[in-house]
């Protein structure tokens, strides 16, 4: 029985980047393919592991057990998740954009392969959010940290003294949008929309 190429792409970007990265840049660029063919599916654990987490879970507290609201659970995670698209793509801009400060081609259809797939472990380590006492295993989604170092020379062809300074710099700039979209969303969600 084979597998499903999307789960077989998650598997292997996952278990073995080093092989899966150079498959990957022979692949299409086409930013709809990547968007609607795996961020909009993979996306979607962080977002809906968290509606479940703080509405339908709650998260413990000394006076008991608090929930977000259905509305303003289902608001939180519809903006998280589409926030989520927002990064990856600002993400892929600034891989873009620093390519040539590291002696590399600009090729914005691989720094968008680059950012996606990179992101990968995040959305998948995100089920976590269902259960808010292990939130704090999210940060194994470090691991795309990896990730994004591995798939630096088959994608946008950096040369090897570059990667380390041309990663830390797109981890710096990915860590600064993600701020940057946390806090846009909790100004939004601050609106009288919770009960």
């Amino acid at each position: 029985m084979t597998m499903h190429p999307l789960l077989a792409r998650i598997r292997n970007i996952v278990a073995d980047p080093r092989r899966e990265w150079p498959l990957i840049a022979t692949e299409s660029g086409d930013p709809a393919r990547l968007l609607v063919g795996y961020v909009a599916l993979l996306a979607a654990i962080p977002a809906i592991s968290a509606f479940i987490g703080s509405s339908l879970v709650g998260v413990s507290v000394s006076a008991g057990r608090v929930h977000d609201s259905i509305p303003f659970g289902l608001l939180r995670a519809l903006v998280s998740y589409l926030f989520s698209f927002v990064i990856v793509y600002l993400t892929a801009l600034v891989i873009d954009v620093l390519a040539p400060m590291f002696n590399t081609k600009r090729n914005f259809g691989n720094a968008l392969k680059l950012a996606v797939y990179s992101y990968t472990p995040v959305w998948l380590i995100g089920i976590v959010l269902i259960v808010p006492g292990l939130r704090f295993l999210a940060i194994l989604g470090l691991y795309a940290i990896r990730l994004l170092w591995t798939g630096l020379p088959p994608l946008m062809g950096t040369p090897r003294p570059k990667i380390l300074p041309y990663a830390l710099s797109i981890v710096v700039a990915a860590f600064g949008i993600t701020l940057a979209m946390s806090v846009i969303q909790a100004a939004m969600l601050s609106l009288p929309f919770r009960d």
